[in-house]
């Protein structure tokens, strides 16, 4: 993949115009049920400014904060969206997934959103690895057998069964951070020991190998609107990472 990186700097705030324009935000029916097949509709009423700052106010509409959820992960998460949209890599690009491992496993740190309907669809707990660190992560790796957690963005594959029951590949797109992923075999499955009552009673989540593990009653219906060609993002205040030059090269 060519410099994906390098797009993300040229497009603010011309390129955002284009995104929401393709995806048609309307951040007042929250209500709507989200349909992601359905041809957007588009208001060119509004200049580029307006739109530019509709799409950063996701995070205040949301109330993203309240939540713990990093403005940082989210302003690296939309650019993130914004490389892959302009790179003609995202297919379902009517969500955005985010797991900001900057919070401890104790808390909600996955959030799945709309961004058609401006909805947050899901927020629930995710594992780091066994590798990465006890209730924080820490430590982040793209080798095999490392059992760490890779940060970066990150292409949504197609449903499949393994040996954890219904998952989702994942294609890491930020050479040296996350491409291995594949190789790896990081995906998204359910985990039994992702949930309230292991947190009761260890004082921390339970961890996988590498993959970002979610809830079993949740699984299914994260993985199916998220599948796909949909943007994933795994944030973490990790100094080596944010200060990279240019991960997409």
């Amino acid at each position: 993949m060519k410099a994906l990186r390098t797009v993300i700097g040229k497009f603010l705030p011309v390129g955002f115009l284009l995104l929401i324009a393709s995806l048609g935000f309307n951040f007042t029916r929250r209500e709507a049920v989200p349909s992601f097949t359905s041809a957007p509709s588009a208001d060119l009423s509004h200049d580029v400014a307006d739109r530019s700052r509709s799409l950063f106010g996701l995070y205040d509409d949301l109330q993203l904060g309240s939540l713990d959820l990093s403005r940082d992960a989210w302003q690296r998460a939309l650019q993130g969206f914004q490389a892959l949209q302009s790179a003609g890599q995202l297919v379902n690009a009517g969500v955005l997934t985010i797991i900001d491992f900057s919070l401890p496993s104790t808390q909600k740190r996955l959030f799945v959103i709309d961004l058609r309907n401006g909805r947050l669809l899901f927020n629930t707990l995710v594992a780091h690895g066994r590798n990465s660190g006890k209730v924080m992560a820490t430590r982040f790796s793209n080798r095999c057998n490392s059992y760490m957690s890779s940060l970066g963005v990150y292409l949504t594959g197609q449903p499949f069964i393994g040996s954890h029951g219904y998952s989702l590949r994942l294609e890491g797109m930020e050479k040296g951070w996350n491409d291995h992923a594949l190789e790896r075999a990081i995906v998204m499955h359910p985990a039994p020991y992702v949930s309230e009552r292991h947190i009761a009673e260890w004082g921390y989540l339970g961890r996988s190998e590498g993959c970002p593990a979610i809830p079993a009653r949740l699984h299914k219906a994260i993985i199916d609107q998220i599948k796909g060609g949909s943007c994933l993002f795994i944030y973490a205040a990790d100094e080596h990472y944010l200060d990279q030059a240019d991960p997409f090269s």
